[in-house]
C-alpha cells in the first residue's frame, strides 16, 4: 500500500477569527484527519495553522478553515508551502499566541 507525501503548510485566516472559539473549531475538525501541527492566534488579529498532511488533508483543512465556526466571519485564507527541515510535528495542538 503506497501512502500519499506529507507536505507541510502554513495557513493564516482573516476576518473575524479570534474570539469565536476558532482554535477550538480546527483542532476538533483536525481530529478526523491524519494532520500533525498546530493553530494559534497572531496578534495582528489572524489565525495561524501549521500542518502536515497529505494534499487530500491539505484540501480537506483548507475547506474547513474558509468556512469557520458559526459565529466567524472568514474573508481568506492564505496558505503557503513550508519547508519540513526545522520542525517535528507530533499530534495536533492550540499553541500560546504569537
Amino acid at each position: 500500500m503506497m501512502t500519499e507525501p506529507v507536505e507541510r503548510r502554513r495557513y493564516r485566516v482573516r476576518g473575524r477569527v479570534q474570539g469565536v472559539g476558532f482554535r477550538a473549531f480546527v483542532w476538533r475538525q483536525v481530529q478526523r484527519l491524519e494532520v500533525a501541527g498546530w493553530v494559534r492566534n497572531r496578534r495582528d488579529g489572524t489565525v495561524e495553522v501549521l500542518a502536515d498532511g497529505s494534499a487530500e488533508d491539505h484540501a480537506t483543512l483548507y475547506a474547513m478553515l474558509e468556512k469557520g465556526p458559526s459565529l466567524s466571519r472568514v474573508d481568506g485564507v492564505d496558505v503557503a508551502p513550508e519547508g519540513r527541515e526545522h520542525e517535528e510535528l507530533v499530534g495536533f495542538a492550540v499553541v500560546p499566541d504569537a
